[in-house]
């Protein structure tokens, strides 16, 4: 073997070497950087207002609607392979990049990387990872910045960037990086879900939903972008179509029950009390902690006229989480209604106490 054939041969190596971890790594990432609504999200459960005057007897309570961090976004979704071949000369080696079979590269070694020969937009833009993870996103945001210099086609680093603007709440920015990654790659579903996160966000509700719906027409299963559209035809009022969403939702993810419970909120605001019920039922047999689904279901009773068993969803929702101002309320209402004075005043009294604390 000459000289020449061993450089090349060398040079073949060292560049699977630098793909094979970059694909690695937006694999693994996968999983990582999640917003998502199906967490343990019990302690960030956020009520309407409820009423500061006691409700009347006979008058509907306030649903509790889900948490405000329920808006779902799934950060680097990993790339089909082929369109990483651009990253090296592999392509014009004869290298079949599909044959890679990433394994768990979580942390790169970058002084390793750059004795490789990885390029610098690489190196700035692993660096720019380091430093997110780390939740120092000022200097996140420089090496993002850096590995775009060098390379203004690296759509990822403007994903990179996207949500790191939106670590710092600046909106504006993160949509406008999140639109350049759309013009590089405007056939990636998650991109349009990204800049509907972020201008559902800055209060854009309905060209949120118009990115949402782009997403969705892209990609017919992206259970993602179903949620995040249905909570904000939620938030505009548009009941039917929160339930046309969630139908979609629960045919593909039938065990989310924060879905069951939202669209048992739609069928309650639509008056359809039985179906409201019959999703709130879901929900709890789902995840029998959920405290939100136990008080709605106990709501929809009150409203049914159904006293002894709201109060027994009450009790149970309360046993959940005793911190629970609307449901002192709502039992307060129940048990005034029933003639317990006492202890309804007991009721008003302990929601009276929470909402000082607050």
């Amino acid at each position: 073997m000459n000289k020449r054939t061993l450089i090349i041969l060398i040079s073949i190596t060292s560049a699977v070497l630098v793909i094979f971890i970059f694909c690695s790594i937006l694999f693994t990432r996968k999983s990582k950087e999640t917003q998502s609504i199906i967490t343990d999200d019990s302690s960030e459960e956020i009520s309407l207002e409820a009423e500061k005057d006691f409700l009347e007897e006979g008058n509907s309570q306030n649903l509790q609607k889900e948490p405000e961090t329920e808006i779902r976004v799934t950060y680097h979704v990993q790339q089909p392979m082929s369109s990483l071949s651009r990253l090296s000369r592999l392509s014009g080696m004869g290298v079949n990049v599909n044959e890679i079979d990433p394994i768990n590269f979580k942390n790169p070694d970058l002084d390793i990387l750059r004795e490789m020969g990885a390029d610098q937009y690489l190196i700035s833009y692993f660096t720019g990872e380091k430093f997110y993870d780390n939740a120092d996103y000022d200097r996140a945001l420089t090496e993002y910045t850096a590995a775009l210099n060098r390379n203004p086609q690296f759509t990822e680093a403007f994903i990179s960037r996207g949500k790191t603007w939106m670590k710092k709440r600046e909106y504006s920015r993160a949509i406008e990086d999140y639109t350049r990654a759309i013009r590089l790659e405007n056939n990636r579903a998650e991109l349009y879900n990204y800049r509907g996160f972020a201008r559902f966000e800055r209060g854009e509700i309905n060209t949120a939903i118009e990115d949402f719906s782009r997403a969705i027409s892209i990609n017919r299963n992206y259970i993602d972008a179903f949620i995040n559209r249905s909570n904000a035809y939620y938030h505009l009022g548009d009941f039917l179509k929160v339930i046309d969403d969630c139908d979609q939702i629960i045919r593909l993810e039938p065990s989310n029950a924060i879905i069951w419970n939202r669209r048992g909120s739609a069928w309650y605001r639509r008056e359809d009390d039985d179906k409201a019920i019959r999703d709130f039922t879901e929900a709890i047999r789902i995840r029998t902690d959920y405290a939100v689904a136990w008080y709605n279901r106990g709501n929809a009773w009150y409203n049914k006229g159904d006293f002894e068993k709201a109060l027994t969803d009450l009790n149970r929702c309360l046993t959940i989480n005793p911190s629970y101002t609307a449901a002192y309320i709502c039992r307060g209402n129940i048990l005034q209604h029933l003639g317990r004075q006492e202890s309804a005043s007991a009721d008003y009294a302990a929601a009276q106490r929470l909402e000082r604390g607050r």
